[in-house]
């Protein structure tokens, strides 16, 4: 459903959306399910005029199954959100495939620094790129992002990637992504970092690897002393 409102331009975008429909589509029957009975219950045994009200204290089998029985179904749907979430954290978190590139991300108040590699494709040399609020991107290229704050909690998020990382001063923070969509996308910090939190926003540009060549080279072309390369190597 998320998709319909808001493209899928990651290759683990799908997973999350697939989690989330599923705990909105389970916790979703069971509400209506609950309100349904609960509606049954109180038109039903509600007060009429000479008819005693009854006390029922819950010990006999056939009041007890209208707990037990919700209450094992209930079990049985936790294990299996349980597991889809251990299962996507692992695969979005903690399993790191190996990078075609690397770009450093550093939030300050209130602006994003990205650090793309140049030619050689290798972060932290000489023919490094940064550029303020804009992170451009190779489309199918997996990437490692390594996440830094100068300053205080922010959050770096992309809503199309479904990506959300909080940056901590003195910490660099590893993640990866892939994307699959060409197109000019938000970036937001989605952890109240000051007064300008809301103006700290960015753009993420998903180009073919043809356009981000074009790109490089014209940053290049600024930036003297430095030849130009084809990021088609790398």
């Amino acid at each position: 459903m998320i998709e319909t409102y808001l493209v899928r331009a990651s290759s683990f975008a799908g997973d999350i959306d697939f989690l989330n429909d599923m705990i909105f589509w389970i916790v979703g029957v069971w509400f209506l399910a609950a309100e349904v009975v609960f509606f049954y219950f109180m038109f039903r045994y509600r007060k009429k005029e000479g008819q005693k009200a009854q006390y029922v204290s819950g010990e006999k089998k056939r009041h007890k199954k209208w707990i037990s029985i919700p209450h094992y179904l209930v079990l049985v749907f936790d294990v299996a959100i349980v597991w889809g979430a251990i299962a996507v954290w692992y695969n979005i978190k903690q399993r790191l495939p190996e990078p075609d590139l690397t770009v450093g991300i550093v939030a300050q108040q209130w602006a994003w620094t990205f650090v793309h590699p140049g030619a050689d494709g290798e972060l932290r040399t000489a023919d490094d790129v940064a550029v303020v609020d804009e992170l451009h991107v190779m489309e199918g290229a997996t990437y490692h992002f390594e996440l830094e704050a100068t300053d205080v909690l922010h959050s770096f998020s992309v809503p199309v990637f479904r990506l959300k990382q909080d940056a901590v001063p003195g910490r660099k923070i590893v993640g990866w992504f892939r994307p699959t969509k060409t197109g000019e996308f938000d970036i937001q910090c989605t952890e109240i970092c000051g007064l300008g939190h809301g103006m700290m926003a960015a753009r993420i540009f998903i180009e073919s690897a043809y356009d981000h060549e074009q790109w490089l080279n014209q940053r290049y072309s600024t930036m003297p002393g430095q030849a130009l390369a084809s990021a088609s190597s790398l």
